[in-house]
């Protein structure tokens, strides 16, 4: 449809021209088509008036579009049928005494209402008045994917500084600046043309200009801005660029619920209907409950439930996953658009709608007394999703375990119970046990789902009679008894019982461990009594304590044995002399300091049968007394030298007693080496010939007196 000028931008053309009787050029000069506008062949479009005002002799009509001719009457018609022609016509007319350029806009529905400015800021521009272009240029337009040959014309440039010696020049990006060559322009008569196949989706558009030169290629006029727009045409079919694509929805959703959307681009115009896509779906799988279980939006790609919530049951479904094959399609969905697809995968997903239930109200189970571990497994039945909350099951035991005895868990591999004896069960205080379970889920149930009877179950658990071992009271046992007690002395007599009361069996003991072999016991009785002396200070007692394990054998079928420990915590007694340390001194022959050495003394018995210890020099042999003996403490004292010796090896004899009730002493030497020292080196090798004993020296000296006197 061709909308003329409003009443009002007549008036405003009128009042321009209110006051010329004849204005040379077009009457109107501008007009606009509202789109979408079909142009049909040889059909007119619109009428212009062109009027010389001196009979318009020789006047001709130049249209931008090549695709529109203009009859010497004025009448615009297309020269093809077609749905796009740009936005903008100029027709270029001239007669010999005057010429004019009118513009024609297309515009959409939007843009109507301010097409009145539009049309007076471009008749404006025109010319109205009096205002004349050299160089008169308007958008061509050229498909893209044309087929050749080329070069192919595309539209002109017309310019009233037509002579000789004028030159049309192109320039700009797609002329003679990279992409080079697209196209050219006829320096003669101004016709453009294209020299290749055009992308719109690689250039939508190329800004270029046009000037005119003389022969010399001076600019006369120009520059004047010329745009090429490429038309698209519908090369490119819609692509799904974000699979893949998985929704989900729960069951018992309403009719409606929307799953998730899914959508497609086009790489064609997006004002054009190559890219209007439309979507559908081709095909569900599986088919069941409903072929139709899902529709999408053709529009936006939201996919809904159509079926009502009973229909979308994860329990019931063959599946719950559903495969959608969906197609966009653009040119609306047209049957000759382009088509793309993609599958869309919707889960089902569960809720907790169904309760888990025993298969059965009774499980049975057989343990054996003092027995932990799992004694049976409680099956059950839940129609939910097992990789959820809604499957998983939670049991707990809810009467019948007073002694805490039980425990129950989940298998995570079968959601099973596995019922486990955690605390030894005794068959003689109960041979029976009634436990009561229940089952629920991790999960909450919906609100109109509730746990029944079948949610819980009872376990009736018989415990077997074994032959329990003899008990020792107490365990272990605990005497203290002084060491070196007289052999056969009682130590105690052990007690053990049967926990087999109602068999009424007969006990025997015996010796398990006895380190020392200092201990025996009665089979009958149990009584205890020492076979050797005990000794406090042997290395089988540890801490003053030693440690023996007996056995108590019933005669049950077959035997059961229980095991005791005894601890005896030995008292000491004064059993051990105490002992010297160091036996052996070395001293130098020359020496000054005649503090020769330190003694002490130790003693294996415990306070107050050690120190303080008393320490004596045996009676010394001789004329001279050669050393003496002084107490520093308790635990010690130090051999002191009264003058200085020869080199050889002395024995000088020393008793030491400890404070023992009765006091114990022990007599032993102390072996003294007078060495050669030179220079701060011992030498001791000469002593080792020169051993010389204080007792011989004695000896030697009593057998010279005696001779003495045998001679007189």
């Amino acid at each position: 449809m061709i909308f003329p000028p409003t009443h009002i931008s007549f008036s405003v053309l009128l009042l321009a021209c209110a006051d010329l009787e004849c204005v040379p050029g077009f009457q109107q000069k501008a007009f606009y088509i509202e789109e979408p506008f079909q142009f049909t062949e040889d059909q007119p479009v619109l009428k212009l008036k062109f009027d010389d005002c001196k009979g318009n002799n020789k006047l001709t009509f130049e249209v931008s579009n090549p695709d529109f001719k203009v009859e010497y009457d004025g009448t615009l018609v297309a020269l093809k049928n077609m749905s796009e022609a740009g936005r903008t016509l100029f027709v270029h007319a001239q007669s010999e005494h005057a010429e004019d350029l009118a513009e024609i806009l297309i515009v959409d529905e939007k843009e109507k209402h301010g097409a009145l400015k539009e049309i007076l800021k471009i008749e404006n521009n025109l010319g109205f008045l009096r205002q004349k272009r050299a160089i008169l240029s308007s958008p061509v337009l050229v498909p893209e994917n044309q087929r050749g040959p080329f070069p192919k014309y595309i539209g002109k440039v017309v310019s009233r500084s037509v002579g000789e010696g004028v030159r049309f020049r192109l320039s700009g990006k797609g002329a003679d600046e990279d992409p080079k060559g697209i196209f050219k322009i006829n320096e003669i008569t101004g016709d453009i043309s294209v020299t290749q196949v055009l992308d719109r989706e690689a250039a939508a558009s190329y800004e270029l200009e046009v000037e005119i030169t003389d022969v010399n290629g001076k600019i006369i006029d120009g520059p004047v801005r010329l745009e090429v727009l490429v038309i698209d045409q519908n090369d490119n079919k819609p692509l799904f660029k974000d699979g893949p694509y998985v929704g989900h929805v729960m069951e018992g959703s309403p009719t409606g619920t929307t799953v998730m959307r899914i959508t497609a681009v086009d790489g064609d115009d997006a004002n054009t209907d190559n890219a209007l896509i439309r979507y559908d779906i081709l095909k569900q799988t599986p088919d069941k409950p409903s072929p139709n279980m899902f529709f999408i939006d053709p529009e936006k790609g939201d996919i809904v439930t159509v079926v009502s919530s009973a229909l979308l049951d994860r329990e019931t479904m063959e599946t719950p996953q559903y495969e959608l094959v969906i197609e966009a399609k653009d040119l609306g969905g047209h049957d000759v658009g382009l088509s793309g697809t993609a599958t869309a995968t919707i889960v089902i997903d569960d809720k907790n709608d169904h309760a888990p239930e025993f298969t059965k109200k009774e499980f049975l189970a057989t343990v054996k007394e003092g027995i932990t571990g799992v004694i049976v497994n409680l099956t059950i039945r839940d129609q939910d999703d097992p990789a959820t909350g809604a499957w998983r099951a939670v049991y707990t035991i809810i009467n019948g375990n007073a002694g805490q005895s039980f425990e129950i868990h989940t298998n995570p591999q079968n959601n099973e119970g596995m019922l486990s004896v955690v605390k030894p069960l005794d068959y003689e205080i109960s041979a029976f046990h009634r436990l009561m379970i229940k089952v629920e889920n991790e999960d909450p149930l919906v609100p109109d789902i509730v746990y029944g009877p079948s949610s819980t179950a009872t376990v009736q658990i018989t415990v077997e009679d074994v032959n329990e071992g003899p008990i020792f009271h107490p365990n272990p046992m605990r005497v203290t008894k002084l060491e070196n007690i007289p052999i056969g002395s009682k130590v105690l007599t052990v007690n053990a019982t049967d926990p087999d009361t109602l068999q009424h069996q007969t006990i025997r003991y015996s010796i398990y461990k006895d380190p020392a072999g200092w201990l025996e016991i009665s089979p009958t009785n149990g009584t205890i009594i020492t076979t050797a002396p005990l000794d406090r200070e042997s290395t089988y007692v540890q801490n003053d304590t030693y440690t023996a394990l007996f056995l108590a054998i019933d005669n049950g079928h077959p035997p059961a044995t229980g095991t005791g420990t005894l601890y005896i915590t030995l008292g000491d007694v004064n059993d051990n002399v105490p002992s010297l340390y160091p036996t052996l001194a070395k001293v130098c022959d020359d020496g000054k300091d005649l503090r020769i050495v330190v003694l002490g003394a130790t003693d294996k018995d415990l306070p107050p049968n050690t120190d303080p210890f008393t320490f004596e020099l045996s009676k010394q042999a001789g004329p001279e007394k050669m050393w003496r003996l002084a107490t520093l403490n308790d635990t010690h004292a130090q051999i002191i030298l009264l003058q200085n010796l020869q080199k050889a090896n002395y024995n000088i004899p020393i008793s030491v007693t400890d404070s023992g009730n009765p006091p114990l002493t022990n007599n032993t030497e102390l072996k003294l080496q007078v060495c050669a020292c030179r220079k701060s080196k011992m030498d001791c090798s000469a002593t080792d010939a020169l051993h010389i004993s204080m007792t011989l020296i004695f000896l030697s000296l009593f057998s010279l007196l005696c001779k003495s006197f045998s001679v007189l």
